[in-house]
């Protein structure tokens, strides 16, 4: 249990608005001063959304490849962008979120129920986002948000081969309204199932299923996501006050399982970035 502990800070998401959370970070200033002090708290990824100049999430080219250059030049963070979006965002401009050549993107194993929403990620759009970060030499960080997701990943790897840098990384996010549980339960059976291939896994727990996930990932010798796309209270009807907030709940709660919060250089390491 002294292996060091990759903290990853999800600062932003698509789904909160910044009129019902004004300490959300959603203009390029904000989200470099978070990541700053999120850096110095104890975390080495950023996972990226952004918004335009309306505070609505975007996919906008020039404003991602901003964003990165903005980051590389305040952080040593590894910067991975969410090819996500929202999940409004076409399939056709997802796949253009590595034209602005993030060190990491997430990329989501299967189509999920959303709360009142879906989340579309059909197999053959899987499959060409894959192949695009092989090719454009990008990790990317698979999500999980159930356990058939979990066996996509097996045949996505047994077909197309490892990913750019070798190391096989993936998060499962957990909690959310049509993906599995928030549960200990839930995370032992998905851990369980994971490929032979996997180097390292986080997991991300949403809103109330926060802390249970982060307790049974680190009891079960995994990584941790944090951040306000995912929570916005700090206890139960206390809002976050910021993203740092949480990164040093996260790094307090790490040490008491005897893990130190993880270097970004020793991230670079553990996911096979390529150094840009």
């Amino acid at each position: 249990m002294n292996q060091p502990l990759l903290i990853t800070v999800a600062p932003t998401g698509a789904e909160t608005a910044k009129a019902d959370c004004p300490q959300l970070p959603t203009t390029l200033e904000e989200l470099v001063a978070t990541a700053v002090a999120c850096e110095a708290a104890g975390a080495a990824m950023i996972h990226v959304h952004i918004r335009d100049g309306e505070h609505r999430p975007t996919l906008d080219g020039q404003r991602l490849k901003d964003t990165v250059a903005a980051l590389r030049a305040s952080t040593s963070l590894v910067v991975q962008l969410s090819t996500g979006g929202s999940v409004h965002d076409p399939l056709d401009l997802r796949l253009k979120v590595l034209d602005a050549e993030p060190d990491s993107c997430s990329l989501t194993m299967g189509t999920t129920n959303f709360g009142d929403d879906v989340f579309s990620n059909p197999w053959p759009f899987v499959t060409e986002l894959y192949q695009l970060s092989q090719e454009r030499e990008v990790v990317p960080e698979f999500e999980l948000f159930d356990l058939g997701q979990v066996h996509a990943l097996t045949r996505l790897l047994d077909t197309y081969g490892p990913p750019y840098g070798g190391k096989v990384h993936c998060d499962l996010v957990m909690g959310v309204p049509g993906g599995m549980n928030g549960t200990t339960d839930a995370l032992v059976a998905a851990v369980r199932d994971l490929p032979p291939s996997v180097t390292s896994w986080s997991a991300t727990g949403i809103g109330r299923s926060t802390l249970a996930v982060m307790y049974a990932s680190l009891s079960k010798g995994g990584h941790l996501r944090v951040g306000m796309e995912d929570v916005l209270t700090i206890s139960k009807g206390v809002p976050v006050e910021s993203n740092a907030q949480l990164v040093e709940r996260a790094v307090a709660v790490g040490r008491l399982a005897q893990r130190t919060p993880m270097t970004t250089t020793e991230a670079r390491e553990l996911l096979g970035v390529k150094a840009r």
